[in-house]
């Protein structure tokens, strides 16, 4: 009976301890997450002279962007932005922002928006700081913008997992899928 009594023990501390890895590990990879990593954009120019971002993606290299731009006769030329020419731009759209004076303050009127507030509402927090990015999205006019100035697909899938994340009410199970109460049998064969 001591032995029976000593493997229950053994079993229910190796159980928590599966459980406290488990916990540890899922919460620095939500640390990991919620870092801002930097960006690589392509920001396109409208036919109002404002910018949106049409394309993003986490990078392990600088932060950098390809401009689009229409010249007078409807002619696209591209240009690449180096890291410190969108933090220089971030930086000046932030000292706005922080006077009042940004488009990023006011609620928008018509798509787009100049390209120093097109990239900081975008890479705020991998060009200047988590810390601001956080600051910044707090603030329901900026989170709007920044919103509506982002079109590309890596952004919508970014949100609708959070948004879906957030507003569901399926229940995880221990090893991470969800049941929603209705069970399905699946009918299947193992080895012949």
């Amino acid at each position: 009976m001591k032995h029976i009594s000593s493997l229950a023990k053994g079993v229910a501390l190796g159980s928590a301890g599966f459980v406290m890895m488990s916990v540890l590990s899922g919460c620095s990879q939500g640390q990991e997450q919620q870092q801002e990593k930097n960006r690589f954009l392509v920001i396109e120019q409208l036919t109002n002279g404002k910018y949106v971002v049409v394309e993003e993606m986490p990078t392990d290299g600088p932060s950098r962007a390809i401009i689009r731009e229409k010249d007078a006769n409807g002619n696209v030329t591209e240009r690449v932005m180096s890291e410190a020419e969108m933090k220089t731009l971030a930086a000046q759209e932030y000292d706005k922002f922080q006077n009042g004076g940004s488009e990023l303050n006011h609620e928008g009127s018509g798509e787009g928006m100049g390209l120093a507030g097109t990239i900081l509402a975008v890479a705020a927090g991998s060009l200047l700081g988590n810390m601001i990015g956080n600051a910044l999205m707090n603030n329901s006019n900026f989170a709007n913008k920044a919103n509506s100035v982002n079109r590309s697909a890596y952004h919508r899938s970014a949100g609708s997992y959070s948004s879906k994340s957030s507003g569901s009410s399926a229940k995880k199970s221990f090893f991470g899928g969800s049941s929603s109460g209705s069970s399905t049998y699946k009918n299947t064969s193992y080895g012949g």
